[in-house]
């Protein structure tokens, strides 16, 4: 052997040495970057994996928690409007009943409602009363009736001479001349309903 071929010889185990280690390198690399991708990409996974699975639980919850705390048992479709005139010789008392057919009342805790007068006229209050088939009866007083609509939460609770919550008749809306501000005028109600 030449010193020629000697010196190529041993710059090839050199170099293919050194390419050996050049590619182990290159492949280490590519190894660990695949790895740092995988590890990334499950993270990431798992991250929203457990968010859905949160949100979902989370949202079925709030749901149930929501449709066990306000159950509803509506009782008009509807807006309600009365015209009222309390001015003699008119009679001093006006009412609307709104009749309730053997609804278990006893199962919900309010009684909710929207009211609003109109340009005509409003009367600033207005009395809620609540009549069962034994005759007993309880009212309730609201104010700050006006032109925009309000929404009434009264509970049940309020109507202390009702002892008897399973055959409740009626509901009425009463106005009456000696507390109303304007004698004459158009009352709307709507969205008339128990809830618990």
């Amino acid at each position: 052997m030449t010193r020629d071929e000697i010196y190529n010889h041993l710059a090839q185990v050199y170099l293919g040495k050194k390419n050996e280690l050049e590619e182990s390198a290159r492949k280490k690399k590519e190894t660990q970057r695949l790895n740092a991708w995988l590890v990334i990409n499950f993270v990431i996974t798992a991250v929203i994996f457990a968010s859905a699975v949160y949100g979902l639980t989370a949202f079925l919850a709030h749901r149930s928690e929501s449709l066990q705390s306000r159950v509803i048992y509506s009782l008009n479709r509807s807006p309600i409007r009365i015209t009222y005139n309390l001015d003699y010789p008119y009679p001093p008392v006006e009412s609307f009943a709104l009749t309730i057919s053997d609804i278990p009342v006893e199962k919900y805790k309010k009684l909710q409602f929207a009211v609003r007068g109109t340009d005509e006229g409003y009367p600033g209050m207005i009395r809620i009363e609540i009549r069962n088939k034994k005759s007993e009866s309880a009212s309730v007083f609201i104010d700050g009736i006006d032109k925009g609509w309000k929404n009434y939460t009264i509970p049940l609770d309020e109507f202390k001479q009702i002892s008897d919550w399973e055959n409740i008749e009626e509901i009425s809306f009463i106005l009456e001349a000696w507390n109303a501000q304007k004698k004459k005028g158009i009352l709307l109600i709507d969205d008339v309903c128990f809830s618990s």
